[in-house]
């Protein structure tokens, strides 16, 4: 029995190590300084409405995970004209599909940065991607820096004058 206690000893410290070596640290996106801009041939403009659910280990990005969505009616082009255009039917659908989302089902080391690999639903259409990003760590507070690219056709957007491809630029500071 006393050879016993030892082993069960070191076994529970090992368990409970094991799950304390990697801190998972959950961000909040700070206050309205993000910006998610998209250009596309004859279009560019901005989103406002991010809420995102950002959990994120820099040692061990395998652990973290990101849940992130966009509202649709806060599309800004600059033109009133185009972003009513933007928001029916035939583009974003926005009556129906008020929101554009993102879930990371995996986020790994890769190159000087990382990869996020998820499902982006827009428009009710879920497609698997990946969106490669950098962490910029500065203490209590940090920035998630991203870049994709979508077929907007891919996701129904079939309004004449619709790009081929649009380009989706993420800057988001956060905080602890």
């Amino acid at each position: 029995m006393r050879q016993l206690k030892p082993i069960v000893l070191l076994l529970t410290i090992v368990l409970f190590s094991s799950f304390t070596a990697f801190e998972l640290i959950g961000f909040k996106v700070k206050g309205q300084d993000y910006a998610v801009n998209f250009k596309g041939k004859r279009v560019e403009g901005a989103f406002k409405g991010l809420k995102a659910n950002i959990s994120f280990n820099e040692a061990n990005p395998e652990q973290s995970k990101i849940i992130a969505s966009i509202d649709v009616n806060t599309i800004n082009t600059g033109s009133g004209m185009k972003d009513g255009h933007a928001k029916s039917d035939n583009a974003l659908g926005a009556e129906k599909y008020p929101t554009i989302t993102f879930e990371s089902s995996s986020v790994m080391k890769k190159g000087a940065g990382y990869e996020a690999t998820g499902k982006l639903t827009i428009k009710g259409v879920t497609k698997v991607i990946q969106m490669p990003f950098t962490y910029e760590n500065k203490g209590n507070e940090g920035v998630f820096k991203g870049h994709f690219s979508i077929v907007p056709a891919d996701y129904n957007i079939t309004r004449m004058g619709t790009p081929d491809n649009i380009d989706v630029d993420l800057n988001v500071p956060v905080t602890k």
